[in-house]
C-alpha cells in the first residue's frame, strides 16, 4: 500500500490531524491554553467580539487566533474538537462494522430462512430515511444523554447495512469452498466454521469496509454537529466550531475563524478516504496485476 502516492499522502495528512487530537491536552499544557478559558483581552468588546490582531488574532499567546465572541484559543478548540470528531467516528464504525460482519455472516453462511429474513431487514435499512431520523433523533432525545455517545450508536444503527451485504456476498461464496465443506464434515460447529474459516478469509474486505466508512461518519458527525443538533454547545467538535464561524466569515469580521477549523477537516476526511482507497487497491488482486 505504502508504494503509492496517495497513500503516503493520506497517511501523511490522518496521522498529523490524529497527534492533533491525541496530543490535545500536551498541546495545551505547552500553549497554556485550553478549550473553555475565556479570553476578553484577546477581543474588541467594542466591535462585538471581534479577535483583536492579525488573522483572527494570532499571537505568541493564542497560535492560531480566538474565537470570536468569547476569547477561547482557537488551537486548543480545534485539538479538542479533532479528538471528538474521531472518537465518535471511530466509535460509529467499529460498532456498525461489528453489526455489519455480523449479520452479513448469519446470511453468507446459512442461508435459507436466516438470509430471507435478515436479507429484508438489510432492504429495509436501504430504504429508510436514515438523515431524516438521524436528526429526529438528535432532536427528540434528552439533552442528559451523552451527546457524542448519541451520535455514535445512531450512526452505526444506521451505518451497518452496507456492511452486511458485502459480507454476505463474500461469505456466500466462501461457504461454498471445498475447505469450508471439509470442515463441516469433520464435525465443526458453526462457530468454529464461521470464526476458524470464514472470518479470516474477510479480514481484508472488512478492513477496505472499514477505512472507507470512516470519513463518512466523520462527515455525517461533523454535520449534525453543524446543524446545531450534535454535540452540545460546550464540546469542542470541529463542525460545530465550522458552524458558529459561518456568521462571522460571512459578515466578514473573522474569516480565519472558518478556515482553520475546516483545514483541519479537510484534512481528517481527505486523508482517511486515501487511506481506504489505497487500502481496497493493495487488496484487490486485479488492480495488483494491473499495476505489474
Amino acid at each position: 500500500m505504502l508504494r503509492t502516492t496517495q497513500a503516503r499522502i493520506g497517511l501523511a495528512c490522518l496521522t498529523m490531524v490524529a497527534l492533533l487530537g491525541l496530543c490535545a491536552p500536551l498541546i495545551s499544557a505547552i500553549t497554556g491554553q485550553d478549550p473553555v478559558r475565556f479570553d476578553s483581552a484577546a477581543i474588541d468588546a467594542a466591535t462585538g467580539g471581534v479577535p483583536i490582531g492579525p488573522m483572527g488574532g494570532v499571537s505568541s499567546t493564542h497560535w492560531l487566533g480566538v474565537e470570536p465572541g468569547t476569547g477561547r484559543d482557537l488551537l486548543a478548540l480545534i485539538a479538542y474538537g479533532t479528538r471528538t470528531s474521531v472518537l465518535i467516528a471511530t466509535g460509529a464504525t467499529v460498532l456498525a462494522a461489528g453489526i455489519g460482519v455480523l449479520v452479513g455472516l448469519s446470511i453468507g453462511y446459512f442461508g435459507g430462512w436466516v438470509e430471507t429474513v435478515l436479507g429484508r431487514v438489510v432492504d429495509f435499512m436501504f430504504g429508510f430515511p436514515s438523515l431524516l431520523f438521524l436528526i429526529a433523533i438528535q432532536l427528540v432525545v434528552p439533552d442528559s444523554f451523552s451527546r457524542p455517545l448519541l451520535i455514535m450508536a445512531s450512526l452505526a444503527f444506521f451505518g451497518w447495512a452496507s456492511t452486511a451485504r458485502l459480507v454476505a456476498g463474500q461469505a456466500k461464496v466462501l461457504a461454498a469452498r471445498d475447505y469450508v465443506t471439509a470442515a463441516r464434515s469433520t464435525g465443526a460447529t458453526h462457530r468454529a466454521v464461521l470464526t476458524r474459516e470464514l472470518l479470516p478469509n474477510l479480514v481484508g474486505t472488512i478492513v477496505v469496509i472499514v477505512a472507507l466508512q470512516f470519513p463518512g461518519f466523520v462527515g455525517t458527525g461533523a454535520g449534525l454537529s453543524f446543524l446545531g443538533i450534535g454535540v452540545g454547545p460546550q464540546t469542542p467538535e470541529l463542525g460545530r466550531l465550522i458552524g458558529n464561524s459561518i456568521t462571522w466569515t460571512y459578515t466578514g469580521a473573522d474569516p480565519w475563524y472558518l478556515l482553520f477549523p475546516g483545514a483541519a477537516l479537510f484534512l481528517l476526511v481527505l486523508g482517511s478516504t486515501l487511506v481506504g482507497d489505497a487500502l481496497r487497491d493493495a487488496f484487490d488482486v486485479r488492480t495488483e496485476q494491473d499495476a505489474q
